[in-house]
């Protein structure tokens, strides 16, 4: 069975009733205050479907509308690798993990030097999510420095599609972008009647907060809408800054700006696959640093992972980031935490693996280490089966009072399901001398490098390489007219 999809212990944040203590409230925040919709196409839409429009672009969303929206939003959305394979069902308490978009810097792993992300890096590190097995999706790590700023979007989605298979969640400067990165998926897969139909593709966007949606997001939505495609849409006000200090307060007005979303993508196209998603930090005072691996992100990440549960909505989280500068203790500490919270509260869509200093730095070892992590939590929250196999009465009492059970059929045939991990040393520590008394960060280092050097992703064909790299170059020239 698909890891992903086992069943696993659960933990909630929030009960059912405090779930519709929330909802409430956040009807009350559309209904009364309202969100500042800029741009005239969505305001459009709403002022036909009854909501209240006042200064231009002020909308107040009625309750009904909100209702509505959630009740034709699809309560499944499935990602697809570039080859069509269906591989990501994001429902119920399913869990994928993925890389973070955007770090402007990023650790060598060859010189041990931070410096600014390149195009390349952006390739070899989603080369190396491609042989994990853990990693089910990816977003650009990167944030690249060496091509225009204009179309780095352009060039960082190029770099995914070419060097993985697996599901990709993009992010887009703007809606020339987005339209260029779904073209660019439309002639990977075949067309876009075949991407709309198994989607390898979801685009990510965020809300203004407070309370507002700018034209550029806007726009992308409603594109995506139109292609009937996935929109992740995002809803990060910050905690004491853009929102209220109060966990319920701050939860209360984020979850009014992911109705409202929804709202806008289902009047564009009903149906349309929609993924909710909450980013609450909260605000460091002293330091004026919006912390990864504070537990209070984990807490509001459970916390949305319990509402979208709540309205049947697929949703979207955070783990295997740290506030770390390098990989180092605290690092291990703040991804493997948030990798067990996510898995527990059932966030189906999990992001940034692979992120230190607060999201400004990459490191393909915190990708592995996270990677590692993912996969020794998934163990230790499995269901423990109890049958008459696995309870081995006979062989209890075949073995008797002072007996060993090491040699028998029953251990040979249960004794690899005792989880291990190459990146996990457990021998003695003569064995372990004798090995070059190698660190973690050693391990997880020499292993990169491995899969860096030996790793080839599954290739598009020439020609659509070329239609793509086209593409490419045409945003390119389009940048500098």
């Amino acid at each position: 069975m698909d890891a992903a999809k086992a069943g696993h212990r659960h933990f909630r944040v929030l009960s059912d009733e405090q779930c519709q203590q929330i909802h409430l409230a956040s009807l009350e925040i559309l209904s009364r205050t309202g969100i500042r919709v800029m741009d005239e196409e969505a305001v459009a839409l709403l002022r036909e479907a009854g909501a209240d429009i006042t200064d231009g672009n002020l909308v107040r969303y009625p309750p009904h509308l909100v209702e509505w929206a959630l009740s034709v939003a699809p309560p499944r959305v499935v990602l697809c690798h570039r080859n069509g394979e269906r591989v990501m069902w994001l429902e119920d308490r399913n869990v994928y993990f993925g890389t973070g978009s955007d770090c402007p810097n990023v650790l060598d792993s060859f010189t041990g030097q931070r410096r600014k992300s390149l195009k390349e890096d952006v390739a070899q590190g989603i080369r190396l999510c491609d042989a994990l097995a853990n990693i089910d999706f990816v977003l650009s790590i990167g944030l690249i420095s060496d091509v225009p700023v204009a179309v780095s979007d352009v060039h960082q989605f190029e770099a995914m599609l070419l060097n993985t298979v697996k599901p990709i969640v993009f992010t887009a400067h703007g809606l020339e972008g987005c339209q260029d990165i779904i073209e660019m998926a439309e002639v990977a897969v075949g067309g876009a009647d075949e991407l709309r139909r198994n989607p390898n593709v979801a685009v990510f966007v965020e809300a203004n907060p407070p309370l507002q949606f700018n034209r550029e997001t806007l726009q992308k939505i409603l594109f995506m809408a139109e292609k009937m495609l996935p929109v992740v849409f995002g809803s990060g006000p910050m905690m004491g800054a853009s929102g209220p200090q109060t966990h319920a307060g701050i939860i209360a007005l984020s979850n009014a700006e992911n109705l409202a979303g929804n709202v806008i993508v289902q009047l564009k196209r009903q149906g349309t696959p929609f993924i909710y998603a909450h980013g609450i930090h909260p605000l460091d005072m002293r330091t004026t640093v919006l912390p990864y691996g504070a537990p209070e992100l984990s807490l509001n990440t459970g916390a949305a992972a319990d509402l979208a549960h709540f309205y049947d909505l697929p949703v979207w989280g955070y783990a295997g980031c740290s506030d770390a500068k390098i990989l180092d203790e605290q690092a291990a500490m703040e991804a493997t935490a948030s990798v067990i919270m996510s898995i527990l509260t059932g966030n189906n869509l999990v992001h940034d693996v692979g992120y230190l200093e607060s999201g400004l730095t990459s490191s393909f070892e915190m990708i592995l280490l996270s990677d590692t992590a993912i996969e020794m939590a998934r163990h230790m929250l499995k269901p423990i089966q109890i049958d008459e196999e696995s309870l081995a009465l006979d062989l209890i009492h075949e073995v008797g009072p002072g007996g060993s059970f090491i040699e028998k059929k029953h251990t040979l045939k249960h004794f690899r399901e005792v989880w291990y991990s190459d990146m996990v040393d457990r021998w003695n520590y003569e064995k372990w001398t004798e090995a070059g008394s190698l660190t973690m960060g050693e391990r997880l280092n020499q292993k990169v490098k491995q899969i860096l050097q030996e790793h080839t992703p599954e290739p598009l064909p020439d020609d659509k390489v070329r239609a793509i790299k086209g593409i490419v170059e045409r945003a390119v020239q389009r940048s500098v007219e």
